[in-house]
């Protein structure tokens, strides 16, 4: 049994049994917070006594389902998905932590979904996605016996056409960056692969003999991380040559630092992770529309596309089990389109009721 104090907020508990995690949040003192979790453990150990008491047995806490959610997510799925999730979940613990599951009701979800909505129905909607797939989890779990999210419906959203970032940008974006970025920069350029997936690069992974790269994804459903070769650019096997030659043997990764981890208290090294605030730096600093990294991958799909690549290949190289998420990557104008709309000029110039056709030399 353990507790831990939080500056600024209090004690809490986190008892671990028979591989599930139970937590609860924020006690004024460490004697409460103990008092609290050693009670919780007797009901959990004994729950004949509640009974006897006369007493329900207890629904878990909002909080507990959510720690164990966030522990599967872990588990099963990328580093990033899982700081997204927990980015999400901090907002239902301030809202319903300490209370059972089963007192959460639809009524209380779509007042906050509605509160999210304020800043935009997308925001509002993948709260939804995450809310209702962590209540879910639970019912599979047979953790609690209903969703309370079920019947609520997702808001309209306006969808627009997503900017891409053109190749002079792109450009102008890694020629403002240090070497080490740039590197990172080429590197996803060129592979057009995922910030995870190069994130967990390792020099493993990298096939300089041969000129391919390995990326590897979770994507797929399960969580199991499915690899794909990538056909090295001679600009990327320029790149990563020189970074081998000048790589620390004792580090496995193609991309890594060394940062300060609050949870250690002290100095790790490890691969990258989630580097939010660069891209924004790096696009004022050229003076170029704000974009992250994932258009990236859309630039260097409508590259291709535009340039008679076939969709198949378009499809394997992005790492896409649906031909239809391809397609969605792709920007470009293509020629059938153009041609559909030549065609559609020409037949309605002739149009016996367009006023441009007629004797102009009157």
């Amino acid at each position: 049994m353990s507790v831990y104090f939080n500056k600024g907020k209090g004690w809490r508990y986190d008892l671990p049994l028979n591989g599930t995690r139970y937590t609860k949040a924020w006690f004024k003192t460490k004697k409460a917070a103990k008092d609290a979790e050693a009670k919780r453990k007797e009901g959990l150990t004994n729950p004949i006594t509640e009974h006897s008491a006369g007493k329900p047995p207890t629904d878990i806490t909002c909080l507990d389902l959510i720690n164990l959610r966030l522990d599967h997510v872990k588990a099963y799925n990328s580093g990033s998905h899982y700081n997204t999730y927990k980015y999400q979940a901090r907002r239902w613990v301030k809202l319903w932590g300490d209370l059972p599951c089963g007192q959460i009701t639809q009524a209380m979800v779509q007042q906050h979904l509605l509160k999210r909505k304020r800043i935009s129905a997308y925001t509002a909607n993948k709260e939804l996605r995450y809310l209702r797939a962590t209540f879910n989890f639970g019912v599979r779990q047979k953790l609690i016996s209903n969703n309370p999210t079920d019947g609520i419906e997702f808001f309209p959203v306006e969808k627009r056409v997503k900017y891409v970032p053109s190749a002079e940008d792109l450009d102008k974006v890694i020629a403002c960056a240090d070497r080490d970025t740039q590197d990172y920069l080429w590197v996803i350029r060129e592979t057009m692969g995922r910030v995870g997936e190069i994130n967990r690069l390792t020099w493993d992974d990298v096939d300089l003999k041969n000129q391919s790269v390995t990326l590897y994804t979770r994507k797929k459903k399960g969580g199991h991380l499915t690899p794909r070769r990538i056909p090295m650019t001679q600009q990327l096997f320029e790149i990563l040559i020189c970074r081998y030659e000048n790589r620390d043997p004792s580090k496995p990764w193609v991309f890594w630092h060394r940062y300060w981890s609050r949870k250690q208290g002290r100095f790790v090294e490890g691969p990258y992770g989630d580097r939010k605030k660069v891209m924004k730096r790096l696009c004022k600093k050229a003076g170029v529309q704000y974009f992250r990294f994932h258009p990236i991958r859309h630039s260097g799909a409508s590259i291709m596309d535009g340039n008679g690549v076939p969709l198949g290949a378009i499809q394997r190289i992005l790492g896409h089990e649906n031909r239809r998420t391809t397609e969605i990557y792709l920007h470009s104008m293509g020629d059938s389109e153009r041609d559909a709309m030549r065609v559609f000029e020409q037949a309605r110039q002739k149009s016996p009721h367009n006023p441009h056709t007629g004797d102009q030399s009157k």
